[in-house]
């Protein structure tokens, strides 16, 4: 009876293995949304979706309350160590909305502590004067007196721009842009040199401390295509990593935007919500990857209730 007992106990786990495939290796990410110049709930909705889609990512979403006067407000304080992965995408540029100090502290104390946070798209443009936020994003939209900038030189060396030289952040207009990577992160591992992807903003003169960063990326400014930008970097503070990038523009008016269902879009970001929750990376290359003479667009992303 105690091995019939057995063998039922382990036929009732396998069952279990096989509804839940990725056991307790699934990725806990908080979307943290609210306000922003970009259509940020649509954004939320489309990272729901392409998560869902990978099957890995347990995810839950935090929103700002909409203004100080909300009674929400002083209660809002979410849980960053709960999850593995932070996505922030929250852009106070233009509202000058900042998070509450004792949020403030809670999401550098995370990261500092050992945790990761994906500064996705208009994120980077926002909470100037944070100190902490700055050094985590590394480079932001910033005025050219704020700080050091960087670029790529024809090498593929990175040079660097000091405060005051050049000009303030900016972008021309979207482009089908080549993203040519540098090095062998390993969020590329198996992937192209270079692969084109649509409606991508060049950010010029990215601005900030510029420092425990590692540029990953970069695409030639359209206008003078002897220059080329940081398209995606990852930097470090204290135990933490975070991953910036301008990929996923979602503008008001968007319905399913090509810019986040470009096939290679798609495959990067579960690639760096791996490795920014410590786990291996998934290496695998889909069939329908980007070449760097055309982009690659799926279906339409399914959008959650």
């Amino acid at each position: 009876m105690r091995s019939l007992f057995a063998l039922l106990f382990l036929a009732c786990s396998l069952v279990q293995a096989a509804d839940s495939p990725a056991g307790d290796d699934r990725i806990r990410v908080l979307i943290v949304d609210g306000f922003s110049n970009h259509d940020w709930k649509l954004t939320t909705k489309l990272l729901r979706g392409v998560l869902a889609a990978n099957g890995r990512f347990d995810v839950d979403v935090s929103t700002t309350p909409a203004t100080r006067d909300d009674p929400a407000w002083a209660q809002w304080r979410p849980k960053f160590s709960d999850y593995d992965v932070v996505i922030q995408t929250c852009n106070n540029l233009g509202n000058g909305l900042e998070w509450p100090a004792a949020v403030r502290e809670d999401f550098a104390r995370y990261v500092r502590d050992g945790g990761g946070v994906y500064i996705y798209h208009a994120a980077q443009n926002s909470f100037r004067g944070w100190k902490e936020y700055e050094q985590i994003t590394g480079l932001l939209w910033r005025d050219k007196n704020y700080g050091p900038s960087i670029r790529i030189d024809e090498k593929g060396e990175v040079v660097r721009i000091p405060a005051g030289e050049g000009q303030n952040t900016g972008h021309p207009a979207r482009i089908e842009g080549v993203i040519m990577r540098l090095g062998d992160h390993p969020i590329y591992k198996g992937l192209p040199r270079a692969w084109k992807t649509p409606t991508l903003e060049v950010y010029r003169y990215c601005r900030g401390p510029a420092e425990n960063l590692e540029v990953l990326s970069c695409v030639r400014d359209p206008e003078h295509p002897a220059i080329a930008w940081p398209s995606e970097w990852v930097t470090h503070y204290g135990k933490g990593r975070a991953y910036v990038s301008t990929f996923g523009h979602v503008w008001a008016g968007d319905v399913q935007p090509a810019s986040l269902r470009c096939a290679g879009v798609q495959t990067v970001i579960p690639r760096v919500l791996e490795w920014l929750a410590g786990r291996e990376v998934d290496a695998s290359v889909p069939p329908d990857f980007p070449t760097e003479e055309a982009v690659s667009i799926r279906p339409e992303i399914t959008l959650p209730e």
